[in-house]
């Protein structure tokens, strides 16, 4: 599905998706991504979702994020609290959707000035 922002922005917007990638900015990636609003888009060290641990969620709180949308692939899955407890420690939001709609919400969030940071899986 291709996404269109009525505005022009210089942050960084998912601009499509489909089975297998997403697109920011009209870049495709196949591989889980961490993208905010502002600065590069960088590879999410992380296999799939049956590989997640603490550390992977640990290591966001460097990007102070108020937010994380958490992409789960083709379908929603939730993780153990356990692997997302320092976020919620620091008092920082955890959303989990299928990634498709990671997508939508994060493009949402994004644009209504929000510091969101998503994490997405592929598959």
């Amino acid at each position: 599905m291709k996404l269109h922002v009525d505005t022009a922005t210089a942050l960084n917007t998912f601009t499509a998706y489909g089975p297998g990638y997403v697109e920011v900015n009209r870049l495709r990636y196949e591989h889980p991504v961490l993208v905010a609003p502002e600065g590069e888009v960088a590879a999410w060290d992380v296999e799939g979702f049956d590989s997640l641990t603490p550390a992977h969620f640990e290591a966001l709180l460097a990007r102070a994020p108020e937010i994380v949308l958490l992409g789960t692939g083709e379908r929603q899955r939730f993780p153990h609290p356990r692997l997302t407890a320092a976020l919620a420690q620091a008092r920082i939001g955890v959303d989990v959707m299928d990634t498709r709609a990671a997508c939508r919400t994060y493009n949402i969030l994004m644009l209504e000035g929000r510091r969101v940071l998503v994490a997405l899986l592929m598959r």
